[in-house]
């Protein structure tokens, strides 16, 4: 995702810098005009925002407060724009170590994946100052085909893990579907169709009936949003609702469900391929 941001920002004219952990991972940017930074404190000094999009809150820290860490230097005035998909603790955290050193935050968790991305369709959920969401918007509006300022630091956080809920849980509510019609060996291009054309399937399953199809006829789909980075949601999630007295039973099963697909070595796989799994599942 941070890749496919990067190349949107230098495809609308922007300049651009770009690390990872990874450094490989930056050549296509590269290629593409985008210049290379040698740490996060390099990159921050290098620009007037900052824009970040990681895995979880262990590599928000590392990012953000290793000992070249984005918050390691001056960044006085600067402005920060958080895109990952973690717990509203984490951002509210975080913006208060920036805003100690003079520095603005905004949080904008999307929604969408690489292909919106590149095309600047994104969902953007945004928690921060008015101001300060303000200055960010000029920027999110060229990334996102909607944004949404749903109030303070935490809030667009805490949408985003509302709003993946019922998405992961489709795919495995799926994958029982087709577990009840399994004997009636439809076509599996067929099969994604009926279930997209009827109330059976979500705005997700009809914007990609091709790789479901695909899962469903035993191809293993690569994850643009992948049955790992699900069930570090679905912990998310849980972890939220414990912390703030809400049960989500459905959740916590669906987490069983995913745990299972990853042993069984798909984790690395598209959410469709938890379907297919599941489709095939004999008890």
């Amino acid at each position: 995702m941070g890749a496919a941001i990067a190349h949107r920002l230098l495809a609308t004219g922007e300049e651009v810098f770009v690390w990872n952990r990874t450094q490989q991972k930056t050549k296509p940017l590269l290629e593409a005009g985008a210049k290379a930074a040698e740490s996060p404190a390099a990159l921050a000094s290098s620009v007037e925002i900052v824009i970040t999009i990681v895995t979880d809150a262990a590599a928000i820290e590392a990012v953000y407060a290793g000992s070249d860490g984005l918050l390691s230097g001056d960044i006085g005035g600067k402005l920060f724009i958080e895109m990952s998909t973690v717990r509203p603790e984490t951002e509210q955290a975080l913006a208060q170590r920036i805003g100690a050193k003079g520095a603005a935050f905004v949080e904008c968790p999307v929604g969408g994946t690489t292909g919106p991305a590149r095309e600047g369709k994104l969902f953007g959920l945004v928690g921060g100052a008015e101001s300060d969401v303000a200055r960010a918007r000029p920027v999110l509006e060229k990334l996102c085909r909607r944004l949404e300022h749903v109030g303070p630091v935490g809030a667009g956080a805490t949408m985003k893990l509302a709003i993946n809920l019922p998405l992961i849980v489709y795919w495995q509510a799926f994958g029982e579907a087709l577990a009840v019609c399994r004997e009636l060996g439809v076509d599996p291009q067929r099969l994604a169709d009926m279930f997209g054309d009827s109330s059976g399937g979500t705005n997700a399953l009809k914007a990609r009936l091709g790789p479901v199809a695909q899962a469903l006829g035993g191809q293993q789909v690569p994850g643009t949003y992948d049955i790992d980075s699900m069930r570090k949601d679905l912990r998310t999630m849980l972890e939220h609702a414990r912390a703030h007295g809400a049960s989500l039973p459905v959740t916590a099963a669906a987490l069983g469900c995913y745990d299972e697909g990853a042993k069984a070595g798909i984790g690395a796989l598209d959410g469709a391929n938890q379907s297919a799994y599941w489709r095939n599942k004999r008890s």
